[in-house]
């Protein structure tokens, strides 16, 4: 049960395995691009073109639905970002329930956006967590948790796709293991630890250029390339897809916040600086800094609001 490309990698991993994958849930087809043509999602088109029975509810919620779904007779279920609520008839219809693929070491990091938030908080590690899903938000028993670190070049596309993988094998790892043994031992979540990846909006991409750069380092990386991260300056909005952070800040460090400093990129920070790699004008493709200068968008001087 899962619908994007972090759900994609788990499938293929099961499907080339040889696993008995008896069926496949993924939120319906959707509008997408200019055009608004309608476009299964990854794992519904992956799924189509191995022979794979796809069912896309637009809910789960429906008694129709449920019974559908326990007619399938599934030992588990296993579930990466599919998007929908599971009610507790879907939960307990397979045999060892529903199994999750969570990208974070809970109970850090339930909800919406653990990958962006383990980015953009200053964790140093995250990793992925497979649980038994109950009622409850990513609350359930661990059955398998593993950590990765996370680097100063650590950005949300590159944690993606590394957590996509590791999540993948660790599913494989606990599918065979169930079939081994016939059942799973589990941990029982600390919630006295927990934190909240709520949902992504698009204000979460504006700048405070009075925060320290690290921090704003951490949320270009975080949050590009959804929902962005960006500035206001001379009245139009930047957008800011790369940056280094820099610690030589000119001015002895009292340059303005929000201020371009120099031909560099170089933007001073509530604390130290960061250089801007690649900026996108409002309407203009992507540019590195350079160029932006050159075509008159930005200009040393110029300050952030």
């Amino acid at each position: 049960m899962g619908t994007p490309d972090f759900a994609l990698v788990a499938l293929k991993a099961l499907v080339q395995a040889g696993e008995d994958v008896v069926c496949v849930y993924s939120q319906p087809p959707r509008p997408k691009g200019r055009g608004h043509q309608v476009h299964p999602s990854p794992v519904h088109h992956y799924a189509d073109e191995q022979g794979i029975p796809v069912f896309t509810p637009t809910s789960l919620k429906d008694p129709d639905a449920q019974q559908e779904f326990a007619a399938h007779d599934l030992d588990v279920a296993i579930v990466a970002a599919y998007g929908l609520i599971l009610p507790e008839a879907i939960l307990q219809a397979p045999k060892f329930g529903c199994l999750n693929i969570h990208g974070s070491l809970l109970p850090r990091w339930r909800g919406a956006a653990p990958i962006q938030y383990a980015i953009w908080k200053g964790d140093s590690e995250t990793g992925v967590t497979i649980m038994q899903m109950e009622k409850g938000l990513d609350t359930g028993p661990m059955i398998a948790k593993v950590s990765v670190p996370i680097t100063p070049q650590t950005t949300a596309a590159s944690l993606h796709d590394e957590l996509a993988k590791l999540g993948a094998n660790m599913a494989l790892e606990v599918v065979n293991q169930l079939a081994k043994n016939g059942y799973l031992a589990a941990e029982i979540q600390d919630d006295a630890q927990s934190t909240y990846a709520s949902m992504l909006k698009k204000s979460d991409g504006l700048i405070d250029w009075a925060e320290p750069a690290a921090a704003i380092d951490a949320q270009i990386r975080a949050l590009n390339p959804w929902p962005g991260v960006w500035g206001n300056i001379n009245g139009r909005r930047l957008k800011i897809l790369g940056a280094d952070l820099c610690h030589d800040v000119p001015e002895g460090g009292s340059a303005a916040p929000g201020r371009i400093c120099d031909k560099t990129g170089l933007v001073a920070c509530g604390r130290d600086g960061i250089i801007l790699k690649t900026v996108q004008p409002e309407g203009k493709k992507p540019m590195d800094f350079n160029a932006a200068i050159n075509g008159g968008y930005i200009a040393v001087g110029d300050v952030f609001d």
